[in-house]
């Protein structure tokens, strides 16, 4: 009788920066109903990926039940996947971070479970050729990659029944395929159907069968907690599995020690195939979500799927550019702690922790909408660049094209306050960062148009999935609030700061984008709209970054700044505006609107400082809060931005300011603002 052996794996990982309630719920309903429900089956072998982050904060506050892990890895009933530390996408950042990230994860699972891993999870499944270099330098002899990655290299789906080998340069590295049909149905079909298709897998000859994916479908995604655990569906499968004559379980190692690789292979940058999907944008995701549904619809996409590829996780970095201008800003700092001359411990976990993949891209789990995500990352490349100006300090103003578009970046600095200026026609600042706050207040994100926007409308409460079992969350369409077509309206350009505006007798502003940087210098940048004659000059001084207007030429009219504004707050309760007599007209969620405004102070609990804005003359001044609709496994949501629209106006020529100038100044405050 043919006999199959199950290669079991689970991958446990919550973003960095994400609500530690978020976390310890993960924990109550997966994490540790899943390793006490194991605990009790010894005999079912199977392996575990959990990022370092994660283990240390679950040994921190769950140490009993991590002892329980520990003591199953000791028995040999569970193999520790290794990845790296903070879960990076490793195709995404140098070689030299590559093996740092690994090595910090494999000491740590050497310290606290007993052994370095052999085998490694990738990040979201993101294979490119050019990891395999830094993962034998790690000492990782396999890894995990989708079946879809086969396929699409143009093998057959009934080859893949064991570990197939790659080299890159001469270093060598075995790949193990997931088989995506047993990755849709743990555990949403019933166990024992479950265990039956894998019988049937054995009766084909296949020597192994491979699942390996997220431990959040045993318990976090919708319904799956009573399904799992309360319905008894894991119990159920492990023991079915261990009472069927034709399966049986063993770990990675175990497989791989007593099994030949099935030969060479080279396999084409890819992930999984619904990211391929997701990063896609635009008339490509279009076309491609066209394709694959007619593909569909005449019974051919099982066939053919592998060459209907999509696109590679990387072009998440082109799409949003907000997401690449985080990479090259890490990138960047990356090569600066590389150049330090002798290793700084904290300056190295300071970009690790920038590495960490949740926010850099969008999808069904990716975590570039959520603000607390990207927040976490810019956390972390604030406080490292104040960390390498302190140990190599830079120049007070530098200028050079960061993110790759040959557009130069301008950097007006001084010890406590950063803006960064796009010399791109419209001088506003992308960045403004508090190094005493570790916090980006330019961390704002556009509003795109997505390819699942054309479900939003339509989204019903629940999909019927059909037959009996659970919903995956990639078949779910639901909606968790009311949306409109006005909330699906894509931006023009990016929500940066003082984005100017003429309205010369217009009911809507005209964008100023004829702005050329003039000079960048010690005194700080200056740009120039010639055509309007108008003078903008950007500087750094005292912990305040000064922008200050000039209008010439004897020309009227009502001049329009726009300040988007990451506050970490949104539109929570602990955000609230604060007026120079120290009154509180309003929080961040409501609009707020002054006629003759010389100071407001944007004070936010959550950040733990504020932001002092201060104008002269007094201007009108509007603000609001941004939202817009994002996609999760729950359904589709309005999230909060954490971004104050700000506008600020005033009329100009003749004597309306004073002389034809115009201040506006941005100070970070780590103190707390008086009250009156």
């Amino acid at each position: 009788m043919n006999t199959i052996t199950l290669l079991l794996g689970v991958h446990a990982h919550q973003p960095v920066g994400n609500f530690p309630e978020v976390i310890d719920e993960a924990h109550e309903r997966c994490y540790r109903p899943f390793l006490q429900t194991m605990a009790r089956f010894p005999d079912f072998r199977f392996s575990a990926h959990f990022s370092g982050w994660l283990l240390e904060y679950l040994g921190a506050k769950y140490p009993d039940d991590m002892q329980l892990l520990a003591t199953m890895v000791r028995r040999g009933q569970v193999e520790m996947f290794g990845a790296g530390e903070y879960e990076p996408v490793l195709a995404s950042i140098p070689h030299r971070d590559r093996v740092a990230q690994i090595e910090a994860l494999s000491a740590r699972l050497e310290r606290d479970y007993g052994a370095r891993p052999q085998g490694a999870w990738l990040t979201e499944r993101v294979w490119e050729a050019s990891i395999v270099p830094s993962l034998a330098a790690s000492g990782v002899r396999y890894v995990v990659v989708d079946d879809y990655h086969f396929l699409a290299s143009g093998r057959d789906e009934h080859e893949l029944g064991g570990h197939f080998t790659t080299e890159e340069g001469g270093d060598r590295l075995d790949l193990f395929p997931i088989l995506e049909q047993l990755r849709y149905r743990l555990p949403f079909a019933p166990a024992e159907e479950c265990v039956a298709y894998l019988e049937s897998l054995a009766d084909q000859g296949r020597p192994a069968a491979v699942y390996f994916d997220d431990i959040e479908k045993f318990g976090i995604w919708p319904e799956t907690f009573d399904w799992v655990y309360g319905r008894k569906w894991l119990e159920r499968f492990v023991t079915a599995v261990l009472a069927s004559g034709k399966v049986r379980t063993a770990t990675f190692a175990e497989f791989h020690a007593s099994h030949r690789t099935r030969g060479i292979v080279y396999l084409p940058s890819a992930s999984y195939i619904e990211m391929n999907e997701w990063t896609l944008g635009g008339e490509a995701a279009a076309r491609y979500i066209a394709l694959a549904q007619s593909e569909k619809a005449r019974g051919a996409l099982d066939r053919n799927k592998a060459f209907v590829r999509g696109g590679i996780w990387r072009n998440f970095l082109s799409r949003y550019p907000e997401s690449n201008w985080m990479h090259k800003r890490m990138v960047a700092l990356s090569a600066r702690v590389a150049a330090l001359p002798a290793p700084d411990d904290d300056a190295a976990r300071l970009l690790m922790r920038a590495q960490a993949n949740d926010a850099y891209w969008h999808g069904l789990f990716g975590g570039l909408y959520l603000p607390h995500l990207r927040r976490a990352i810019w956390n972390a490349i604030v406080a490292l660049e104040a960390r390498l100006d302190a140990l190599a300090p830079r120049n007070g103003l530098e200028r050079f094209d960061v993110d790759c578009d040959a557009i130069d970046e301008v950097f007006v600095r001084d010890a406590v306050v950063q803006a960064v200026v796009r010399d791109d026609g419209r001088a506003s600042l992308i960045e403004l960062d508090s190094y005493p706050l570790a916090h980006n207040f330019g961390d704002t994100l556009r509003r795109s148009a997505e390819p699942y926007h054309a479900q939003v409308l339509a989204a019903g409460s629940a999909h019927d999935h059909g037959g009996e079992g659970i919903a995956s969350a990639h078949d779910r369409v639901t909606s968790k609030h009311h949306i409109d077509a006005s909330d699906l309206v894509p931006d023009a350009t990016g929500r940066h700061l003082f984005l100017d505006a003429i309205a010369d007798g217009h009911a809507d502003p005209v964008p100023l984008a004829a702005y050329s940087c003039s000079t960048a210098d010690a005194a700080g940048a200056s740009f120039v709209d010639w055509p309007r004659r108008i003078e903008k000059h950007i500087t750094a001084h005292a912990g305040a970054i000064t922008v200050r207007y000039r209008f010439a030429g004897g020309r009227t009219g009502r001049f329009v700044t726009e300040l988007n504004l990451a506050m970490p707050s949104a539109d929570g309760f602990a955000g609230r505006y604060i007026l120079a007599d120290g009154s509180i007209p309003c929080g961040f969620g409501q609009d707020l609107r002054l006629d003759a405004a010389t100071t407001l102070a944007l004070d936010d609990g959550v950040l733990g400082g504020a932001l002092l804005l201060e104008c002269d003359p007094p201007a009108a001044l509007e603000a609001q809060a941004f939202r817009t609709v994002s996609r999760s496994e729950a359904g589709f949501e309005k999230v909060k931005r954490a971004t104050q629209d700000i506008g600020v106006a005033n009329r100009y020529g003749g004597s309306a300011l004073d002389g034809d100038f115009f201040y506006l100044a941005a100070s970070p405050k780590a103190d707390p603002i008086a009250i009156g």
